[in-house]
């Protein structure tokens, strides 16, 4: 296992640009692992910085070797489980919206997925990081923390701002980028390094195996209608104590997120051309077809139809 690193920063001839550097090592690394490689955007930034656009993958069970730059992951929709190994110790958590998964340069480790997933990611080299924190460092050496699934709202909601401009590909949206790649650098470092890493905040809410309870039936009732009272019976609460406590342990009302597992579901069923729309919305819980639209088109951007015919 390759230790973390301190940061260097490197500079071009001219003494005052960050060089860039070949930032297709860790997004190769991580697409020969996973079924779906990530869906990096055109261009890449300063520094050899690249985003990715929002993309789903099924499950993982791989061994991934210590890459150059620093990986930084968000998560939207449904949650799964998620392990990460690295010599004798073991971190698990659970992906969700509002947490980051941050892999620091030359961290290896196995990694165990539940999926599928929907993610974005962001690909740091140590120049970008160190120049967009030079003030806040102070010529200090900085070791990023790895996280997985860490509870980040500031970090997650500029990946996801991220994953936005990714889709763009105009100049101001890569003006927009630059800004906040440095955002997300300056979070990093302020609470994810050796500067000042934020302790992780105590679980509140439901347990896991009550979470975990509650989404398994969930998924194996997507196709009908789902009552507060008949999902809070399930872990012996009442209505009200099963809202509040399910919204502290993932961040999301009940409701988002049967609304997020039945998104995630019609996304495989609509892969397969075989099945029309409107068998796909009564699969997934919805009874007219303008409702599925509705609701997939909040949750995507794009209607059923449309996401079916860019595959």
């Amino acid at each position: 296992m390759k230790p973390p690193s301190h940061l260097k920063r490197s500079r071009d001839h001219a003494g005052d640009a960050v060089r860039d550097v070949d930032a297709a090592g860790a997004p190769r690394e991580i697409g020969r692992i996973l079924d779906r490689p990530p869906a990096l955007a055109n261009e890449a930034l300063r520094g050899g910085a690249r985003l990715t656009r929002r993309w789903c993958h099924g499950e993982l069970h791989a061994d991934l070797p210590g890459m150059p730059g620093h990986v930084v992951m968000g998560y939207y929709g449904a949650a799964q489980d998620c392990s990460w190994r690295q010599g004798g110790s073991r971190k698990a958590s659970r992906t969700r919206p509002g947490s980051i998964t941050l892999i620091p340069e030359g961290h290896d480790g196995r990694w165990d997925v539940e999926g599928p997933i929907e993610v974005s990611h962001v690909y740091l080299s140590n120049d970008r990081l160190l120049a967009a924190t030079e003030v806040l460092a102070k010529g200090r050496p900085i070791e990023l923390v790895g996280r997985i699934c860490f509870d980040d709202p500031s970090a997650s909601r500029v990946l996801e701002m991220l994953s936005i401009e990714a889709e763009q590909g105009d100049a101001a949206s890569s003006l927009f980028a630059e800004q906040a790649v440095d955002l997300l650098c300056l979070q990093l470092v302020r609470a994810h390094s050796s500067l000042g890493a934020a302790p992780a905040a105590p679980r509140k809410g439901l347990a896991d195996w009550q979470v975990k309870r509650v989404t398994t039936y969930m998924r194996d009732f997507l196709d009908r209608e789902l009552g507060l009272d008949e999902l809070a019976g399930l872990v012996d609460l009442s209505r009200h104590h099963f809202c509040t406590a399910f919204r502290l342990a993932t961040g999301q009302t009940p409701h988002e997120w049967l609304v997020a597992l039945r998104m995630t579901r019609a996304r495989q069923l609509l892969a397969s051309h075989d099945l029309p729309v409107t068998s796909v919305a009564l699969a997934v819980g919805y009874q007219t077809p303008s409702a599925f639209a509705s609701s997939f088109r909040k949750a995507t951007g794009v209607t059923p139809t449309a996401f079916r015919a860019a595959l």
